[in-house]
């Protein structure tokens, strides 16, 4: 009796006390977001329960495993299982823990300041740095792990005696991967792009959507995604319209007929202004830019507070003063001269010596 009595009561109590601590964490996790509503800390502590009592079962199974008695012929195996899942628990639990915190302590920056350009810099340092903190902790978890057989502890000195060359021959193979890795690294602690910043690629127009220890990931207006290595923005040159001041200037450009009432255009172009509500009343002006035989390049030079908004602007702009040209002053759009072409007068040339003897010679034949 005693047999079956004393595993079911060890690993009844062990379930049982994981099951009451668990739930009593839950509790005052709870009690405690209620009465701080303003800081997330404690709602997303509440999300690490699993691994905390996953954590908390194999520790209470591991501490009593020997009073159990249970499968003493597999006591070696069963105890190291329980190491192996008591240490993956608590990798789990580390990532859990430090994901709250690193959320937390980003939403409050992010309600501090209301500098978009530093929010998006301190996301992108966020972003990474969560990448490398679960990196090393899955690294070591996995060390760790290994480490509990025997026979891994006994390799560990004829690994070190060839760490030297085995170092030189990983870092030769895996060039492409370290280099990304600084780069990801560079890019998050240099400020050179971050996530939400808009960006131009290889002639691609698109937003910053992910960046990770070795790629990038560019969400263009059309709903693509453009995967490059981090690389990339080390290495070659790209533009980052979010860099410094979200504020841009924009240009639209018409072709038109030398006849085109410039002055009615720069009253029409700050009508349009006026109305256009993404238009941020920094500069405005219409210019000619260029002209040629049959046409004139016209500019107008408009302002916005960010790239969607410029696109907003010039895209209106153009369209309407298109329609209002073309209903007001149609003569000023381009034409095509099909008028008959007037040719130079005729010039008879004046006769030299030479012909004037030809012309009075009589030609020899056999006549008189």
């Amino acid at each position: 009796m005693e047999t079956v009595l004393r595993p079911v009561i060890v690993v009844g109590a062990s379930v049982f006390l994981t099951v009451i601590i668990g739930w009593a964490t839950d509790v005052l996790l709870r009690k405690a977001d209620e009465r701080h509503p303003e800081t997330p800390l404690w709602d997303r502590l509440r999300r690490a329960r699993v691994p905390y009592q996953l954590v908390l079962c194999a520790a209470l199974l591991r501490g009593s495993y020997d009073q159990a008695e249970l499968f003493e012929e597999h006591r070696v195996g069963v105890g190291r299982t329980l190491t192996l899942v008591l240490i993956g628990a608590a990798a789990w639990l580390a990532i859990r823990i430090t994901g709250a915190v690193v959320e937390t302590t980003y939403s409050r920056y992010a309600r501090a300041h209301h500098d978009a350009a530093r929010v998006r810099r301190v996301r992108t340092q966020v972003t990474l740095i969560m990448r490398v903190v679960s990196a090393v902790v899955g690294v070591v978890a996995v060390a760790a792990m290994l480490l509990t057989f025997p026979a891994m502890r006994a390799a560990g000195a004829s690994l070190l005696a060839s760490a030297g060359v085995l170092g030189i021959v990983a870092g030769v193979a895996a060039q492409s991967t370290l280099s990304n890795l600084f780069a990801g690294l560079q890019i998050a602690f240099g400020d050179m792009v971050r996530i939400g910043d808009t960006v131009v690629v290889d002639g691609e127009w698109g937003t910053v959507e992910e960046i990770t220890l070795t790629f990038l990931t560019v969400r263009t207006w059309d709903e693509r995604r453009i995967t490059m290595p981090v690389s990339y923005f080390t290495s070659k040159p790209f533009e980052n319209w979010s860099r410094g001041t979200p504020q841009m200037t924009g240009i639209v450009f018409w072709q038109l007929d030398h006849s085109a009432p410039l002055e009615a255009m720069r009253e029409k172009l700050r009508d349009i202004l006026r109305q256009c509500p993404a238009w941020d009343g920094r500069a405005s002006n219409l210019v000619v830019t260029d002209s040629t035989a049959n046409t004139m390049e016209v500019r107008a030079l408009v302002t916005a507070k960010d790239a969607d908004d410029i696109w907003t602007v010039r895209v209106a702009v153009r369209e309407q003063m298109i329609t209002w040209l073309s209903a007001e002053h149609p003569y000023a759009l381009p034409r095509v001269n099909t008028s008959d072409a007037v040719l130079p007068p005729y010039r008879v040339p004046s006769p030299d010596r030479h012909s004037l003897r030809k012309a009075y010679e009589f030609p020899r034949t056999g006549r008189s």
